[in-house]
């Protein structure tokens, strides 16, 4: 099971870190990926880090928003700076096999989200 937290209000140009708990197993050999969801719209693909600790990134978050995880892999996190209006949604974790599966957010383990709202 993950757990997301983290999220809250802030303005414009500020910044947000998410966390990802797994409370049953870790995150090693696996790739964590971060979502997001705005009312009215599709699921957006945001990051995924694989095991090896390479990273990808959508491209309307390239240079703002950051990936890691803990040293024991239980925990991801999202770094979010810079944060702008069009960044306000919920945001979810998930686990996944691998990175193909990660970016098309398929056969993951999903937390329940965590709202961000950024006021410009």
């Amino acid at each position: 099971q993950l757990v997301e937290s983290g999220g809250g209000l802030v303005q414009a140009g500020g910044s947000l870190r998410l966390s990802c708990a797994a409370s049953a197993y870790t995150f090693h050999s696996y790739t964590a990926g971060w979502f997001r969801r705005t009312p009215g719209n599709d699921r957006e693909w945001i990051s995924c880090e694989n095991s090896d600790g390479t990273q990808t990134y959508a491209d309307s978050v390239q240079g703002r928003f950051f990936t890691s995880r803990d040293f024991g892999q239980k925990t991801a996190y999202l770094q979010m700076n810079n944060l702008k209006s069009g960044d306000t949604a919920v945001y979810f974790c998930a686990r996944f096999s691998d990175e193909t599966n990660c970016r098309r957010g398929e056969f993951g383990s999903w937390g329940q989200g965590t709202q961000v709202t950024v006021s410009s």
